[in-house]
């Protein structure tokens, strides 16, 4: 069976190495992307089954990839990750289907246990 592929988007390089690591002593198959343009080219050509994304990045934000992903894989879940969280961004990308919110720095631990409740289908 082919490991579960997750891609991390984040402006800052130390979360996106340091997801990188954990998740794949996990197990995962993990693409890093320190921006969405890139990151939403690579979906293009590859289909992966979970986007942890940040919320505030210098041009496309975490909505905008979340919208993005849903169009091209409705069944792709999205987890997004915030230093800016609040109510109205949390209200804003739950009622856009995303499957996890998360203010930063998160936990890899809480990380690791929503990708396995993503990819379960909970």
């Amino acid at each position: 069976m082919d490991k579960p592929r997750i891609m991390v988007i984040d402006d800052e390089k130390i979360v996106c190495d340091m997801s990188k690591l954990s998740l794949e002593q996990a197990g995962y198959e993990v693409e890093t992307f320190l921006s969405a343009e890139p990151a939403l080219e690579r979906l293009k050509e590859k289909k992966f089954d979970v986007v942890v994304t940040d919320y505030k990045m210098k041009g496309m934000n975490g909505m905008d990839v979340l919208k993005t992903v849903k169009n091209l894989y409705p069944e792709t879940k999205v987890i997004m990750i915030t230093a800016f969280a609040n109510l109205e961004t949390a209200i804003e990308a739950l009622r856009a289907d995303v499957h996890d919110f998360f203010p930063k720095p998160v936990k890899i631990k809480e990380l690791k246990a929503s990708i396995e409740r993503a990819l379960s289908g909970k």
